[in-house]
């Protein structure tokens, strides 16, 4: 079992989970997050001084998969967030060690469905 944790572009949202859905993964939790990568924030000039937000608004994906769906779901996200521009966003990849099912009790893959 996998966590897979994806931070994208929030205009790509949809497009990313049209490929996930497209792949059978519909089992996501999305979050707004702050922060930013190489590109340090948005740069402004403001009465002849550059000024620097230092955190952009992103979305972070969360989708926990069984092994066999690794490999397409990091393709979908790939497909999905890609634009070719510098901040298009980063895929985590952890092991999970355990997953419940609050309203069954059933564990491990099982739980993840």
């Amino acid at each position: 079992m996998k966590l897979v944790i994806a931070i994208i572009q929030p205009h790509r949202l949809e497009y990313v989970k049209e490929e996930l859905y497209n792949v059978d993964v519909n089992l996501i939790t999305v979050s707004e997050v702050l922060g930013h990568g190489r590109q340090k924030g948005v740069t402004e000039v403001y009465r002849g001084f550059k000024e620097t937000g230092n955190l952009l608004r992103k979305i972070r994906l969360e989708i926990a998969v069984n092994d066999d769906y690794l490999k397409q779901t990091v393709d979908a996200i790939t497909r999905g967030a890609k634009t070719g521009e510098t901040g298009d966003g980063k895929i985590f990849v952890l092991d999970l060690e355990e997953c419940y099912r609050i309203r069954t009790g059933e564990t491990g893959s099982t739980a993840i469905g």
